[in-house]
């Protein structure tokens, strides 16, 4: 990838949670950077941090359709693409399942295609999803999941592992260099309110004086990493220094269970609300931990910012966000 034009550098959902980060963080390093997304899932609010900074270009669009002319032309000078494109949360990607499906296979492939013609090194930010709920604790890369192929979840897990091996597929044919990161729970502010993953919904319903509602017995696990440490691993992973054919985990291994992330939120809030426990959700994972050797072997990477510290700032954004969102209303 030497070239002396340094290039662009494509993010693909560059607008969302994680994306709008990684963007900050590119720019901040001096890079041209191209954002890319359909604001499906994106807050306004993550867009404007960005606009008008140097180095930063902003094109609406959806990568399930034919990429637009405003990327496509500067296929000469991209020379990364990072592919976040897909909602995240059950909610979100269970809206419209067909979109979901289409946005991991088909909108993966126009990016490969890209990174093919451009000679780019291709990211693609897969999910701990794919493996289902596991019978492997803590999940290693090597573990080939237990998911359900046709439940509810299934257009997301079942499409970020066709995306996987679309990905890998592309690289065993000398066709693109590819890097796949498995995502697992990440958390911090730029996150949608209403985005129905867990740390937001405790967050949010704790700030609104809401009952804080647990699914389930608040006995199934999660491991959260805080935003900050993703964005170094996702940068990690794309300079790493290899080809192998293999994704990595990229997460925190420090497991807790909902029902004491829930009381950690209450305690950081002082709310007095009471919990709520409703069912558990058709396939949702009992346990949940990466195992990130690979990434601190290969990568020299763990995460740095512990869950109070990063509950801390996370809660204190949402804090500051809902009463921006409350002064328009009131004052209409």
């Amino acid at each position: 990838m030497a070239r002396s034009d340094p290039g662009m550098i494509l993010v693909a959902g560059g607008a969302g949670f994680i994306g709008s980060h990684l963007v900050a963080r590119l720019l901040d390093e001096g890079n041209e950077v191209i954002c890319l997304d359909n604001l499906q899932t994106a807050r306004p609010s993550n867009l404007k941090l960005l606009e008008g900074r140097p180095g930063f270009t902003f094109v609406e669009g959806d990568i399930t359709l034919p990429l637009p002319d405003a990327v496509t032309r500067h296929a000469d000078r991209i020379t990364r693409i990072y592919n976040l494109a897909c909602a995240a949360s059950p909610p979100q990607y269970q809206v419209d399942p067909e979109h979901t499906m289409l946005t991991n296979v088909v909108g993966t492939h126009h990016l490969l295609r890209l990174a093919e013609r451009a000679g780019a090194r291709f990211l693609l930010t897969s999910t701990s999803e794919v493996y289902g709920d596991p019978e492997v604790h803590p999940q290693v890369e090597g573990y080939r999941g237990w998911v359900s192929c046709t439940g509810p979840r299934a257009c997301y897990d079942e499409g970020k592992r066709a995306a996987e091996a679309l990905t890998f597929d592309y690289a065993r044919a000398g066709r693109a260099q590819v890097r796949v990161a498995r995502i697992f729970n990440t958390y911090g502010p730029h996150m949608h309110p209403d985005d129905g993953r867990v740390v937001s919904n405790l967050i949010c319903q704790a700030l609104s004086g809401r009952d804080i509602t647990i699914y389930g017995d608040g006995s199934q696990t999660r491991s959260f990493c805080y935003v900050s440490d993703m964005v170094d691993a996702l940068i990690r992973l794309m300079e790493w220094r290899s080809d192998a054919l293999e994704p990595v985990n990229l997460g925190n291994p420090n497991e807790l269970t909902v029902g004491e992330l829930a009381e950690q939120v209450v305690a950081l809030s002082g709310a007095r609300t009471p919990l709520v426990h409703r069912p558990l959700p058709q396939d949702d994972p009992r346990r949940r931990r990466p195992d990130i050797s690979r990434a601190q072997a290969e990568l020299g990477w763990r995460p740095t910012v512990d869950l109070a510290e990063g509950l801390a700032t996370t809660y204190a954004w949402f804090a500051q966000e809902l009463a921006e969102e409350r002064v328009p209303a009131e004052a209409a």
